[in-house]
């Protein structure tokens, strides 16, 4: 059978972030904001170089950031995002926003080392094991893997130890200073009461800011980055990288907002979008933005789209090479069998019949599948079968429901949900403030 690896971010692993709360903010997050950071203009040299040599591209507080570390945290990118095919420009914009990442890095683990808080290779090994787990390879094939990408297991393990150190020490000396009174929760409980079965969007944005100097660069920009993200690069990463907004920490997650809390240009644009679809770059006062309509639903109104299903997937494989016409035949028994009832209590027999794999699973959200599923199982009765989907080299299946719990068909205000959400943006609000007293504290030499 045909092993396909693939990277799957995990509390913001693989991506250009740090952790939540502490990623890239407005004064970095744009290779052309080099400016606004007083930064050399030689900011680093992407010279033509032997990659075996590791030469320092910065030096923070004396520890060395090498450009072999830059090269390896680039293609790690690349192979998370499926954005190999990038432009020379696109590539040199990423390598600049990847030096910046590593100096937060390496500042983070500096400060929780000041701190006595020390991370155990054990952890750090245990956690790479999980992304490793998630992308379907032991941690051996995993590191094969990310060679085979011009990665490296040790670029990673820095990243899990940056992501480990500054989460540990945001725990010990942030987190419990935010403090969040009951007469907060009490107000936006009452908000949603007053809006209850109003429709609410869940919406994520990438701001570019644009004065009439540059505005036509910006856009051109926009667009650039709309184009990898179309060609299957995360918005999330993107936001995260580029966006000048305060929400750039959380992948541009502006969360459930009503059309009347958007700007009037974002909100003629969100209310006719698709779930799932990405704007054009759209002009605001001040710039563009680029929005992503992650879900909507009706205020404290049950969504269907979080009932949870219990699922049994057949998979049929076929060797490289194999055509359509040898393989009708099988995917045709498949659809027959599956379709004939019986549901789940034959799946079993079905996939051994065929000679093919099943997966069980008993919490999926209906919301998690891509869109195509959603309106095909979401019409399911329990028993039955979709008709098969897929490709012949990646494998066909069918999913048979077993069980679905809906959700309720109206909600109440959770009060310790809000109160742990709002103690959490205001976490957030200060982790980044502690990170850029640390970049202003900085000795960063760059070479």
């Amino acid at each position: 059978m045909r092993r396909t690896i693939k990277i799957f971010a995990i509390a913001g692993l693989a991506t250009l972030a740090t952790s939540q709360g502490a990623t890239q903010t407005a004064d970095d997050a744009m290779a052309n904001t080099a400016a606004q950071l007083d930064l050399p203009s030689t900011f680093t040299v992407f010279g033509e170089r032997d990659p075996n040599i590791r030469k320092p591209t910065a030096i923070v507080n004396g520890e060395i950031v090498t450009r072999t570390d830059v090269d390896h945290r680039l293609n790690l990118f690349l192979a998370a995002n499926s954005a190999a095919q990038i432009s020379d420009e696109e590539r040199q914009r990423l390598r600049m926003q990847i030096v910046r990442n590593l100096i937060d890095e390496t500042l983070q683990i500096q400060e929780a080392r000041a701190n006595d808080i020390q991370i155990p290779s054990a952890d750090v090994d245990a956690t790479f094991a999980q992304v490793a787990q998630r992308s379907n390879a032991s941690p051996d094939q995993f590191s094969d893997f990310l060679r085979t990408q011009g990665s490296s297991a040790r670029s990673m393990k820095r990243q899990i130890q940056g992501e480990l150190a500054w989460r540990r020490l945001l725990r010990r000396y942030v987190n419990p200073t935010v403090g969040v009174s009951d007469a907060e929760v009490q107000a936006i409980v009452e908000r949603l009461e007053a809006s209850r079965g109003q429709t609410e969007y869940r919406v994520a944005e990438i701001y570019l800011p644009a004065r009439p100097d540059n505005e036509a660069e910006m856009l051109d920009g926009a667009r650039r980055i709309l184009e990898q993200i179309q060609s299957g690069g995360s918005f999330q990463a993107y936001a995260r990288q580029f966006s000048q907004a305060s929400t750039a920490a959380v992948g541009g997650d502006l969360g459930w907002l009503q059309p009347a809390q958007l700007p009037p240009e974002l909100a003629a644009v969100v209310t006719q979008m698709p779930v799932g679809g990405v704007s054009q770059p759209i002009p605001i006062p001040g710039g563009f933005s680029i929005i992503a309509l992650i879900d909507q639903r009706q205020i404290l109104v049950g969504n269907p789209r979080d009932a949870v299903l219990s699922l049994t997937q057949i998979t049929l494989t076929f060797p490289p090479g194999t055509t359509r016409a040898v393989a009708e035949p099988q995917i045709e028994a498949l659809s027959s069998a599956t379709q004939a009832g019986g549901g789940c209590g034959v799946a079993n027999t079905i996939a051994v019949d065929l000679g093919g794999e099943i997966v069980q699973n008993d919490g999926v959200r209906l919301g998690d599948l891509p869109e195509v599923l959603q309106r095909n199982i979401g019409n399911l009765q329990v028993g039955e079968a979709t008709a098969p989907f897929g490709s012949l080299t990646d494998g066909v299946r069918v999913l048979v429901l077993c069980g679905r719990d809906d959700p309720p068909a109206s909600a109440e205000p959770d009060a310790d949900v809000i109160m742990a959400r709002l103690e959490q943006e205001r976490a957030d609000r200060r982790a980044r403030r502690y990170l850029r007293d640390l970049r202003r504290d900085a000795v960063i030499e760059y070479r």
